[in-house]
């Protein structure tokens, strides 16, 4: 298995709570992250394990619909998102962690937000000639979408508590 990985994180100055809303809220994700063009949610419930979506978004200026799933969920804490195409598979893990002292319901007031991004493919040789041609300039794409989801969560989870960051 050929595979790349990424790693980005912000302090985001609102609780976990109002971050995990915003990371979650697929209905609304669109409407809160630029990058995302549209949302088409095709299981019904909370977001939980097993809720499945297509989201598609602009890469190299041509929109690009991926089906995605939850893999894993610890609601407040971290939660999988994978999605896959032919012989590759792409994981991407969001974490909470809670950022300065607490309060008295025992809520930090700032969260760190980190993101985990793994692409992984067969170690076929067409695959493999793919990735080291193609992959580094996909991790780049990645890379600039995931920073502008950061900021766009942080700033939805800033406008839900009230605070903006100056």
């Amino acid at each position: 298995m050929t595979q790349q990985t990424l790693r980005l994180s912000t302090t985001v100055p609102a609780p976990a709570h109002a971050v995990w809303e915003v990371l979650t809220d697929l209905t609304r994700a669109a409407e809160r992250l630029r990058g995302i063009q549209s949302v088409q949610i095709m299981s019904s419930g909370p977001y939980a394990v097993g809720t499945r979506w297509r989201e598609t978004r602009s890469f190299f200026g041509r929109p690009a619909t991926e089906e995605m799933w939850v893999r894993e969920n610890d609601p407040l804490r971290s939660t999988v998102v994978e999605s896959g195409e032919g012989d590759t598979t792409y994981r991407t893990v969001w974490e909470l962690v809670p950022h300065g002292p607490l309060d008295d319901e025992g809520e930090a007031p700032a969260t760190e937000l980190r993101v985990s991004f793994t692409g992984t493919t067969s170690d076929s040789a067409v695959s493999r000639a793919a990735m080291a041609v193609l992959g580094p300039l996909g991790l780049r794409a990645v890379r600039r979408a995931l920073q502008k989801d950061l900021e766009d969560i942080s700033t939805a989870a800033q406008d839900m508590v009230g605070r903006r960051s100056p």
